[in-house]
């Protein structure tokens, strides 16, 4: 559903968020050992992160991501994904033909508007705030 870079960026951010609460900011090393991404990768997730404000880089010994913890509540999935992947997720066709639409409509065209409707209702909705508090209670795990 999501491209493996937005998947990274989720689980970076829902990382960088957690970390951010306990006033730690966090390495790129770090980051990809966590989410379990190469390092390169996550360096240019990440910068597309930054340059949509969502996370912060300081740069130094005392450096790393952050993410200031009166705006953790307020970036919304939404944000993240549409950083590194736009809108694309929203668009398209469920079963990737390259022309769908409601004159020229796959199997499954209909049904997908909906799929794709509840899936921009979740992302406009769930904030960083919510899912870095389920991984801190241990209720909820970036990998296994």
């Amino acid at each position: 559903m999501f491209s493996k870079a937005c998947e990274y960026g989720i689980k970076a951010s829902i990382f960088i968020a957690l970390k951010s609460y306990q006033e730690t900011r966090v390495s790129l090393k770090d980051i990809a050992a966590e989410i379990n991404s190469p390092e390169a990768f996550t360096a240019k997730i990440l910068q597309k992160l930054a340059r949509k404000h969502i996370i912060s880089s300081t740069k130094g010994a005392a450096g790393g991501f952050e993410i200031e913890k009166s705006k953790i509540s307020t970036v919304k999935l939404a944000q993240i994904v549409d950083a590194i992947d736009g809108d694309s997720i929203y668009n398209g066709c469920g079963l990737g033909l390259s022309t769908c639409d409601e004159n020229h409509p796959c199997p499954v065209h209909d049904k997908f508007l909906d799929v794709r409707e509840e899936l921009r209702r979740m992302l406009e909705t769930t904030n960083l705030e919510e899912l870095a508090l389920g991984l801190k209670s241990g209720v909820t795990y970036l990998k296994t």
